[in-house]
């Protein structure tokens, strides 16, 4: 059983998604682990995009996650992880493929509607991050 974890990000709060978002999941046969909604404080955002630091939209990253609610959760299941992935499709919504959430829904960055792990490593991590230690959740 592999777990990971994903953040539907502020445009998809708003625009009401979170559910059509985490049906995806639930209809491929994953499992909702943990589920909760709040806002990301600016230093936790500046944590978790710590690897983008250098890039130019990094602030405006940071200022976008922290603007409003989101959604976080851990989502359990056989690979998991590339699951998810290929559900919430590519990074950048031009190149999301029509099925995925992203193609679907998203129309240009950072607008993407959903973050996810792209490992194990990085889930771990993550889940520590918003959820506490693996074994708190």
């Amino acid at each position: 059983m592999e777990r990971t974890f994903i953040i539907i990000k502020p445009e998809g709060v708003r625009r009401g998604l979170i559910g059509e978002v985490l049906s995806r999941f639930e209809r491929k046969g994953l499992r909702i682990a943990r589920l909760t909604t709040g806002h990301i404080p600016e230093k936790v955002a500046r944590e978790h995009y710590a690897h983008l630091k250098d890039k130019p939209f990094f602030d405006e990253l940071v200022e976008y996650m922290t603007s409003g609610m989101v959604c976080m959760a851990i989502i359990e299941g056989p690979n998991a992880i590339q699951h998810v992935r290929s559900l919430i499709g590519a990074t950048n919504p031009v190149e999301a493929a029509p099925g995925t959430i992203r193609g679907d829904f998203a129309t240009e960055l950072p607008y993407n509607i959903v973050h996810a792990s792209d490992s194990p490593e990085t889930a771990i991590a993550e889940i520590a991050r918003f959820f506490g230690t693996e074994e708190d959740a």
